[in-house]
């Protein structure tokens, strides 16, 4: 084999220009490399380790049928890739290895051994459609305001119309391919389908059916109004590039029409990517650093008993305490209770930002280290273009606004299933006053712990 295609987290066939071009190039095989030590030590979470098994997986019989092997390697963590590829290329004849390119500060690092151990690694930006760097102010930096950003973004990509690349119109041979036990999950992951049939209808009905609606539908845990894509997104089964292209197909001018509700979604693949851009412009984020470094002082506190009883939806806000147990029971939060549930960590118990960080890297499905700091820099007000410090979300107030009638309470909180809808979001008066025992009471008291909030942020 003179060209090889390396899969990282972008493990998908259908529009993967790198992949392609690399088949083109004569490329008739191609590479996972397992690395778990590495992937524990960032923080992954088990289903999501299940996720990327069962996809790389299916990934290796479809990509037999089309006449490519892959091949599984076991490096254990990045410090053994560099000299594992380079064997594999020695003994394979490789001369060109494809790959798309990781941003984080490990993997780039990474990808720089590789070619200080002579790999000749041609990377694509696979992951956005923008590569980082490439949207940039009139001084040729970084946004530092979201807006802005999107507006630049969208400058350079309102006129363009996004298509996917076919396989290539070559002669293959089909192989065998069995999967190695190396690859064998632990069914965590069950619940979210692998095969591209069947994402491809999940994509096409929601651009279809669903967008439009998103705008307003989006912000209820209660009702499936979001798309349900992310765990994809963080693995690279389904790229930017081609939710764009689908969505063109059925909005053609949604990229200059931003006030169109169906606009709203997109504007959430913009903030994906202003992310992106912002961890290659500002490494320290993948370091635990705050973005915002006027708040270093703010003097977080130490409470192991109510972060645990926060990790455990234990809290006595029924929200926030329903939130964190879809979480942990289905490896998922709705977007709008991440945003709840990191206010309550970070403005009412005053923990620190990077200790709910870790703990959802551990947990979600969809984890993705990008999105998840800036999620939760933005909740803490450390981050870039944060929520104000001063603006500190009531629990009680969101959860009658996003779940009127507590169904969503009511599913993850069974023992408040007969509280009136009038009482859930706070049900203590309530349940005392029926004598009903089972529910835990408030671990703190709203508008005490905003006040504290408010005066370690003004320090």
């Amino acid at each position: 084999m003179s060209a090889l295609f390396w899969f990282r987290r972008d493990l998908r066939i259908y529009g993967n220009e790198a992949l392609i071009e690399a088949v083109e190039s004569g490329a008739r095989d191609a590479l996972f490399i397992l690395c778990k030590q590495q992937w524990q030590q960032h923080n992954a979470a088990p289903a999501q380790i299940d996720l990327l098994k069962r996809r790389v997986s299916w990934l290796g019989h479809k990509l037999a049928e089309l006449g490519v092997c892959l091949h599984v390697l076991d490096a254990g963590n990045f410090t053994k890739v560099p000299p594992m590829l380079a064997q594999f290329c020695q003994t394979n004849g490789v001369e060109q290895v494809y790959a798309n390119r990781e941003y984080e500060v490990n993997e780039q690092a990474r990808d720089r051994a590789c070619q200080e151990a002579g790999i000749q690694l041609q990377l694509f930006d696979g992951d956005v459609i923008a590569p980082p760097g490439s949207v940039t102010t009139g001084s040729n930096e970084m946004y530092k305001v979201f807006t802005p950003f999107k507006k630049a973004w969208l400058k350079q990509y309102e006129q363009q119309h996004f298509y996917l690349p076919g396989w290539p119109e070559l002669a293959f041979t089909p192989r065998e391919w069995e999967a190695p036990e190396a690859l064998m999950g632990d069914g965590s992951s069950d619940k979210w389908p692998v095969d591209d049939d069947t994402l491809v209808k999940v994509v096409q009905v929601f651009i279809r059916e669903k967008m439009t609606d998103y705008k307003e539908s989006r912000d209820f845990p209660g009702i499936k109004g979001t798309s349900g894509l992310s765990p994809y997104l963080a693995l690279g089964i389904v790229s930017v590039k081609q939710l764009l292209a689908e969505i063109q197909l059925h909005f053609p001018d949604l990229l200059q029409v931003t006030s169109a509700p169906a606009f709203s979604w997109v504007n959430e693949l913009i903030w994906r990517e202003f992310y992106r851009h912002l961890i290659c412009a500002y490494p320290k984020l993948c370091k635990g650093f705050n973005f915002n470094e006027k708040y270093n002082d703010v003097r977080w506190r130490q409470d192991e008993m109510q972060f645990k009883a926060w990790c455990e939806g234990k809290t006595g806000y029924p929200i926030v305490d329903a939130a964190m147990r879809q979480l942990n029971q289905t490896g998922w939060m709705h977007n709008r209770l991440r945003m709840i549930v990191a206010s309550f960590l970070t403005k009412h118990l005053l923990i620190d930002w990077r200790q709910g960080e870790h703990y959802f890297m551990s947990k979600l499905i969809d984890g993705d280290l990008a999105s998840n700091n800036g999620g939760w820099q933005w909740a803490a007000s450390t981050g870039c273009d944060a929520q104000p410090y001063f603006r500190i979300f009531n629990p009680i107030s969101q959860s009658e606004k996003f779940d009127p009638q507590g169904d969503f309470i009511r599913k993850f909180v069974p023992e408040l299933s007969d509280v009136p809808a009038k009482s859930i979001h706070f049900p203590h008066d309530y349940l005392q006053a029926f004598a009903i025992d089972g529910y835990v009471e408030p671990i703190v008291e709203h508008k005490a712990a905003r006040a504290r909030a408010l005066g370690a942020f003004k320090v």
